[in-house]
């Protein structure tokens, strides 16, 4: 088998290369502007954070008691159990508020701390508030420096430096437009271009296959995106073009006389942020290679999000509808109807419907009218696009006999009536979808998107962590709900902790022990900052220094911090709090109670003895390397002990394998595995023992490899078999 050895070796060399150009570039001395600098930077944040700290001391309602917090949020005492039942799994109004804000939060964060020449934003369902186990993620990526427009005169916003493609539905469907190329093109990012009638225009099917601004995994085509499988998670990644202006085939929905929802304000947002166009044509159009269809993703979030909690949830119940119960059917019916329909169905029902009022109460009057208005569609062959009617989306799929057997299908559920449908919908959302997300409210919601949440982000050098951190400065005091200050105070605490690493192997001076340790410093300011297993990056840090005692002292009291950890119900990611957790600002404040598995930056040494992995896992594309928590405190211990004692060695060591191998997925995530049995056969490769090595390299192999880590698994073992055991592990090479 190849080894990784040459290629890992090219990329560390790539990388410190990247490393050593803020030494290079910045004609300051490194050992003081540098660091102080960053040293001021952290120490704002700290300051500008603390009254915000104080506020995390009231922890959110941890569950629906007895119905008392759906009874405050809504003011309803005689409430129907079946609402009751679909809040428990859809969310209250707060814990739907807080899924919106944590992805609301995410994209300011990645759109002010970013350094890239392309933009992203999260779509679909997750993006709406729906956390529903099976619901894939959805993300939309353009290049910043292209816009399309529908007119020439709109070329007076941008600046020479924009590239600029113009829209022409001139000879397609509604609803999909052609893109003609304006100005020249630049190489950082190379798209396809056919010609026709003498213009240039870039074809959607080439540069669906041929433009990627990200890596992906492999994937499949899906539509306009590529669809991959991450963590047993279906992700779509779709590249399109950004559009600052409202389509003109869209006006007459500004105009629609039965406007009456959404309300105007949201209307005016929704124009003023555009849309996007996306690479697939109409299918039945001679130019269905080179159209691309106008999206209206970021319109309809901010639709969904103007709802009010009995539209959304009667929304989340036609999804279940769909996906449950009709698609169960047959499988044609998976072809020929999605989700998107379903949302079409809900808009249209709320707005042709101006006297329904949407309570409680009457929520299923409401979700058997959209039934209802779907089965009509069927019937008739149509279902007007909801801001470009004129765009009958069923023309291409739902026609002939295919149509007939649908109407049929659909038609003997409504014969049914709307109680027993609304039964089996209900039935299905609890016995299939949802049982896992039940249970998940308040604290342990915020718990899971903060986890969930937490933006990976590349810093290419300490002179981009100061660009960071000064944007990160500039969003705190702005306006925000308190979930996500949470968010960017743990983001803050990421960003310093990576920078802290990253300053430590940047700077080449010698410091004598008197001298002011600023990386040390900097991650005892993201301790504070972040939740209690925070701390946890001080200790590797001590034993990065060889400061081993030091490190063993943090983990002491690390242990008796999380003494009494338990696991929250999160379903299936394993996540856990401190049932009593002492910080500065006294017992029990909430947001520092959270225990978070560890994550590294595969752009960063962090612990020498992982720096294959982390090569390894950087050529397969992953971002990021997460160990648990308490797989993570027993391997520094372990190494620590070393140099103390070969007995602190060997109890750490069986505190480490007790901890694998009896483990229930209470502290060690089954998804998490693949890195922990890998661990501990290091540590037994340290320690010599062989066999028990290889064993662990073996079960390693046997679980998810969500880290990416195998091909240095099969490294590892390679060296076992053939008994001649490397002392890499023990060579302290730094990516960083």
């Amino acid at each position: 088998m190849p080894r990784l050895k040459h290629r890992s070796i090219i990329m560390a060399h790539q990388l410190e290369h990247v490393a050593s150009v803020s030494e290079k570039t910045s004609g300051l001395n490194p050992s003081t502007q540098i660091e102080q600098d960053l040293k001021n930077a952290v120490d704002r944040i700290e300051k500008k954070f603390r009254p915000n700290m104080q506020n995390f001391r009231k922890s959110p309602k941890t569950r629906i008691k007895q119905n008392e917090e759906l009874i405050r949020e809504t003011g309803i005492l005689d409430m129907h159990p079946h609402y009751i039942k679909l809040c428990q799994v859809f969310g209250t109004p707060t814990d739907v508020a807080i899924n919106r804000e944590m992805s609301d939060i995410r994209e300011i964060l990645k759109k002010q701390t970013l350094r890239k020449v392309y933009q992203e934003m999260e779509s679909g369902s997750r993006r709406e508030g729906f956390r529903l186990k099976g619901s894939d993620m959805d993300t939309m990526v353009w290049p910043d420096n292209h816009r399309v427009i529908w007119n020439k005169s709109m070329s007076k916003r941008y600046t020479d430096d924009c590239i600029l493609l113009l829209g022409d539905s001139n000879e397609s469907p509604p609803g999909f437009t052609l893109l003609e190329v304006l100005t020249k093109t630049d190489k950082t990012f190379e798209i396809p271009k056919t010609i026709l009638n003498g213009k240039i225009y870039i074809p959607s099917l080439k540069f669906k296959r041929d433009a990627h601004l990200i890596d992906l995994p492999k994937s499949v085509v899906h539509g306009p995106c590529d669809r991959f499988v991450r963590a047993g998670v279906e992700t779509d990644v779709v590249t399109c073009f950004a559009c600052d202006f409202w389509p003109q085939s869209a006006s007459s929905w500004i105009k629609r006389d039965s406007l009456h929802w959404p309300k105007q304000e949201i209307i005016d947002d929704v124009v003023r942020n555009g849309c996007h166009v996306v690479p697939i044509g109409n299918p039945l159009s001679p130019y269905r290679d080179t159209e691309w269809r106008i999206s209206f993703s970021l319109a309809e979030y901010k639709i969904v999000k103007s709802m009010n909690h009995p539209q959304f949830l009667a929304y989340g119940l036609l999804k279940i509808l769909l996906k449950e119960v009709i698609n169960r059917q047959s499988d044609e019916s998976k072809i020929l109807l999605c989700s998107y329909y379903m949302k079409t169905a809900i808009f249209w029902t709320i707005q042709q419907n101006p006297k329904f009022k949407w309570c409680p109460h009457n929520l299923f009057d409401g979700f058997w009218m959209c039934f209802k208005l779907l089965l009509k569609w069927v019937y008739e062959g149509v279902c007007p696009n909801f801001f470009i009617p004129q765009n009958n989306m069923f023309r291409s799929k739902i026609y002939g006999s295919a149509q007939e057997n649908l109407f049929l299908q659909l038609h003997s559920l409504y014969k049914k009536g709307p109680k027993w449908l609304l039964e089996r919908t209900i039935n299905e959302v609890f016995n299939t979808l949802a049982l896992e997300e039940a249970s998940i409210h308040g604290e342990n919601l915020f718990f899971r998107e903060l986890n969930l949440h937490d933006t990976y982000v590349f810093m290419e050098d300490i002179h981009h962590c100061k660009e960071i951190l000064h944007a990160i400065e500039n969003l705190i005091g702005t306006p925000m709900t308190e979930n996500q200050t949470a968010v960017l105070q743990k983001h803050a605490a990421t960003i310093i902790q990576w920078t802290a690493f990253m300053l430590h192997h940047t700077i080449k001076s010698n410091k004598s022990c008197n001298m002011f340790d600023i990386p040390c410093h900097m991650l005892e300011v993201a301790a504070k900052l972040g939740p209690v297993s925070d701390n946890v990056y001080i200790a590797i840090y001590y034993y990065r220094t060889n400061r081993y005692a030091e490190a063993l002292s943090v983990i002491s009291k690390m242990k008796k911090m999380l003494r009494d950890t338990k696991q929250c119900e999160t379903g299936n990611y394993c996540h856990y709090y401190a049932e009593r957790c002492t910080t500065d600002l006294g017992e029990h404040v909430w947001f520092f109670k959270m225990v978070q598995d560890v994550k590294f930056s595969n752009d960063i040494c962090f612990i020498e003895e992982l720096h294959w992995e982390q090569l390894c896992a950087k050529e397969n594309n992953q971002w990021v390397l997460v160990i648990p928590l308490f797989v993570t405190i027993h391997f520094v211990e372990f190494l620590c002990s070393r140099h103390i004692g070969t007995v602190a060695a060997t109890d750490a060591l069986e505190r480490l394998q007790n901890l694998i191998q009896r483990d229930q997925e209470t502290y060690v995530p089954v998804i998490y595995r693949d890195i922990s049995w890998h661990i501990l056969g290091i540590c037994q490769q340290i320690n010599g023992d062989f066999p028990e090595a290889r064993y662990s390299y073996e079960q390693s192999l046997k679980q998810y490899q969500w880290n990416k880590i195998q091909n240095e698994t099969r490294v590892r073992i390679n060296e076992i078999a053939t008994a001649k055991n490397s002392s890499r592990t023990l060579v302290k090479k730094d990516i960083h």
